[in-house]
């Protein structure tokens, strides 16, 4: 059960006024213990606690969303709010970031996913649902679109709760720090707000297709990685990467890039935002220019190493 700001709330208690008539029946009727208590339910079975489940980010392989929160969201440092980087958010798929057992929908466009051993997540402001109750998904299988509902600002609202009372269900006050492929979040409405790389259902293996990294320049790119100092017809410029958030495929050891004491061996293919006349789209760009590394790292934004060409 799930109560949201402006949404539904389920299993509210009874007015007090309406209890203390209750009781006044009962007492009537003999059936209110002389304690004036009820004699209390018994306690629920409590399972063994279950491994967490390997969740993994709510997107498709390779794409990379920014994790915010915000003050009030209450708590602020467990609710994320996800938003894509380097394209749509609006209308974006949303996929099952662990395998389980669609359980719930309820308002503003939401679900809630049971992983077994009393894990569960849940999902928030899709216009479309494309699963159905009681459905089986394994993690990546799409459950809905991104949508305008119950927001004015596109963005996916995940949580991730473990069933401590033993109902089998995942409420509100059972929410968890959440753990995203292997990294556990506890934002700041300060910031800072990561960013995260999917690796969910990447063809049986965890390494994305792209490998999204922050450049702190443009960079030009060039046909081959042994072309620092040659200006032969081989080495032109290829055109340009911009400064900013880009993908990359794979890294190859090359040519030194030094500007005094950093220097890069490194050299990124990937696909130029500019490209020369006559040049070609996809090219190599040297890891120097990546922002969050040292010298001869080539890594992603999640300091994931990129593999080789």
């Amino acid at each position: 059960m799930h109560t949201f700001p402006g949404g539904r709330a389920s299993g509210s208690p009874l007015p007090e006024s309406f209890a203390l008539a209750v009781v006044a029946v009962l007492a009537v009727f003999g059936l209110w213990a002389a304690s004036g208590a009820v004699p209390a339910a018994a306690a629920p079975t409590r399972a063994p606690a279950g491994a967490r489940p390997d969740f993994r980010l709510p997107f498709a392989c390779g794409e990379t969303w920014q994790l915010q929160t915000y003050a009030g969201h209450a708590p602020d440092d467990k609710k994320l709010d996800m938003y894509r980087v380097g394209g749509p958010t609006l209308g974006a798929p949303v996929v099952a970031s662990a395998a389980g057992t669609v359980t719930e929908f309820f308002e503003p466009g939401g679900l809630e996913i049971n992983h077994g051993g009393g894990w569960f997540s849940v999902y928030l402001h899709m216009d479309r649902i494309d699963v159905r109750l009681g459905q089986q998904v394994p993690s990546g299988t799409p459950l809905g679109r991104l949508g305008l509902v119950g927001t004015t600002s596109a963005h996916l609202h995940y949580e991730q709760l473990y069933d401590t009372n033993g109902d089998n269900d995942g409420e509100t006050n059972e929410m968890v720090y959440p753990v995203i492929q292997g990294t556990e979040h506890r934002l700041s409405p300060a910031g800072p707000f990561p960013r995260v790389t999917s690796t969910n259902a990447c063809g049986g293996g965890t390494t994305p297709e792209r490998f999204w990294v922050d450049t702190f320049a443009d960079a030009p790119g060039y046909a081959a990685v042994d072309c620092v100092g040659d200006t032969g017809p081989r080495c032109a410029v290829q055109g340009k990467l911009f400064k900013g958030t880009n993908y990359v495929l794979c890294k190859k050891w090359g040519d030194e890039v030094r500007v005094g004491s950093s220097f890069n061996h490194w050299w990124l293919l990937t696909d130029l935002d500019e490209v020369s006349p006559g040049g070609s789209g996809r090219a190599y760009v040297s890891a120097y220019f990546l922002q969050r590394w040292g010298n001869d790292e080539a890594k992603d934004n999640e300091g994931r190493d990129i593999r080789p060409c």
